[in-house]
């Protein structure tokens, strides 16, 4: 069984401009004040209006198996400073320090609720905390952890000139990621060299033209992909 990935959402910029003729972000008032503003208000409105999801989540957690709450992870940020990410804890205490860097479908390291925050991205909603902090935005590229960034080329640093956000083009673009590499014989070695590049090149371009209206849109996508069943997807499986 092989995988296609296919890019439903072509970008279509000039992919061809190289990384000295552009900007390594857009420049605008929107990119440089209403994000930022946009980021505040509907972080803090968010954790206002979920504080009852909050409560109930880590009720649950806490309830169903061994561990804390939250799970803080390093990532790289902008500027290539790291911070602590926060999720909720989606996986068993024994197995939190693992050396796999990725999670695939089935993964028996992930608990029972875990599967569940996972599925509807329940796990992610601690990072409304990351973005009143000023480590994240609502929309920009997903941080990554140290020893792949590391690996970045020049022009793929170009992501660490924006703060990170809590959903991108590329998260839409890989909704069933973990399907995607549970498939795969190498999972690692398919993240690095086949899903890790490819979602750099989209978040570089969403970079290069940030609009209001680009992020609203993002952000009502995640919402929408978060709690359908059913829906397109990028992953074709040809036998």
């Amino acid at each position: 069984m092989s995988i296609q990935v296919l890019d439903q959402e072509k970008v279509q910029s000039g992919s061809a401009r190289n990384s000295e003729q552009q900007p390594a972000f857009a420049n605008g008032f929107y990119a440089n004040y209403g994000k930022r503003a946009l980021d505040i208000l509907a972080a803090i409105a968010g954790l206002i209006l979920l504080s009852p999801v909050f409560a109930l989540v880590s009720c649950c957690i806490k309830l169903t198996s061994r561990g804390p709450v939250l799970y803080r992870q390093v990532r790289i940020g902008q500027g290539g400073r790291p911070f602590e990410i926060l999720k909720f804890r989606s996986m068993t205490l024994q197995t939190l320090n693992s050396d796999l860097r990725i999670t695939i479908a089935g993964d028996s390291r992930v608990t029972a609720l875990g599967k569940f925050l996972r599925r509807y991205k329940v796990d992610e909603l601690p990072q409304l905390w990351n973005v009143i902090r000023g480590n994240m935005s609502l929309v920009g590229p997903r941080p990554e952890i140290p020893v792949y960034t590391a690996e970045y080329t020049p022009e793929q640093r170009m992501v660490l000139s924006a703060r990170p956000g809590i959903t991108d083009p590329a998260s839409l673009a890989y909704r069933h990621e973990e399907e995607i590499l549970a498939n795969q014989g190498d999972p690692e070695q398919f993240y690095r060299t086949q899903i890790l590049p490819d979602k750099l090149a989209r978040n570089k371009a969403y970079l290069e033209k940030i609009t209001l209206r680009n992020d609203i849109r993002i952000i009502l996508k995640t919402i929408s992909s978060s709690f359908l069943v059913t829906g397109k997807t990028v992953v074709r499986r040809a036998l």
